[in-house]
């Protein structure tokens, strides 16, 4: 425990103590008869037993309050003096960038919707990480750059899990509500940019298009993609799986992916093959438990850690003096209406 102001408690300390000395030398000086004599009646008096013991309790009562009185100057003193504890913080944030990208066809919708939501969790525990979002059809959009404004980021996977949902409630009973329309371009608006010529379900273009929103100039950082698709491609595609997987590997991007319970065989062993052509895993949605698997791996991937600037945390503790400040005077107060007993 440290003071922000010792000079306050030394001055309280002498101030007690030079009232302590005063207080005596008065006193005695008092004791003395300059002028007169003591008369025989006030002899008389001082050797009454009962009076001698009601000056005894006077004196020390008396005393009791001085030494209170004394205390709580101390005490005050002590209160005013700001007492703390400094505590040196050095920050250490993880430096690792993560983009998720997914196909957005609605035949990846159930397992798009769980995922953002184990997603939303994982965000929450983030410590330097950024984080970016990036969703395909037939061309790919950048939704959310990477950031590590964590807020924005949970508030772009909401719309997204609040979009799939709807979706999927349209497309199983046929209702649909005022919000549909909004949240349903939100998902989807500029993703099927060329679709009648290009198709639909471009995957390798997809997953090659996070390549060039990682900052090239951040070297140090650990780069991954989770990657979500039942590569089913319909269409012409710039990069295909394995040359997307590729570019990847080449960039230092390690990808996490993530095929449907329904994708082919085929599709699923492409997939597998490139994913972990770039030092990642894949996985095949089977259940929640999948989802929280994929979320741990993740996180244990290696990350660098930067160390950040130093400071010095100060938490002041003024409960103990005032305490012991309010403990005098109120001691005092009950000494004193004793005395006037």
């Amino acid at each position: 425990m440290e003071l922000k102001y010792t000079n306050i408690l030394t001055c309280s300390i002498i101030a007690a103590a030079v009232m302590l000395i005063l207080h005596i030398v008065v006193r005695r000086k008092s004791r003395k008869y300059s002028k007169g004599e003591k008369v025989y009646v006030m002899a008389f008096m001082q050797e009454n037993a009962y009076l001698k013991r009601r000056k005894r309790w006077y004196m020390l009562l008396s005393a009791i309050a001085l030494l209170l009185l004394a205390a709580g100057m101390i005490c005050a003193g002590a209160l005013a003096a700001s007492p703390y504890k400094s505590k040196t913080v050095k920050e250490e944030n993880y430096s690792r960038d993560i983009i998720l990208c997914m196909d957005i066809s609605t035949t990846v919708d159930a397992m798009n919707q769980t995922l953002t939501g184990e997603l939303i969790d994982t965000v929450r525990s983030f410590q330097g990480e950024r984080m970016g979002i990036v969703i395909f059809n037939t061309s790919p959009i950048l939704l959310c750059p990477l950031t590590d404004d964590y807020e924005y980021v949970i508030e772009q996977l909401e719309n997204i899990s609040k979009a799939l949902k709807l979706r999927i409630q349209v497309e199983e009973d046929g209702d649909w509500n005022d919000d549909y329309f909004y949240l349903n371009q939100y998902i989807s608006a500029g993703t099927l940019v060329g679709n009648q010529e290009r198709g639909s379900s471009i995957i390798g273009d997809g997953l090659a298009s996070t390549v060039y929103h990682f900052p090239k100039t951040d070297e140090k950082r650990s780069k991954i993609v989770i990657f979500t698709s039942d590569n089913d491609v319909n269409g012409k595609e710039i990069f295909d799986m394995p040359e997307a997987a590729q570019l990847c590997k080449q960039n230092e991007i390690t990808v996490y992916g993530i095929g449907t319970k329904e994708m082919k065989s085929a599709d699923m062993k492409e997939m597998k093959a490139a994913v972990e052509a770039t030092g990642g895993k894949f996985y095949l949605e089977e259940n929640k438990s999948t989802f929280t698997k994929i979320i741990d791996d993740i996180q244990s991937h290696s990350a660098s850690l930067i160390e950040g600037d130093s400071y010095v945390i100060e938490t002041e503790y003024p409960e103990v003096p005032f305490l012991a400040t309010l403990i005098s005077v109120a001691l005092m107060f009950l000494t004193l209406r004793i005395l006037r007993k």
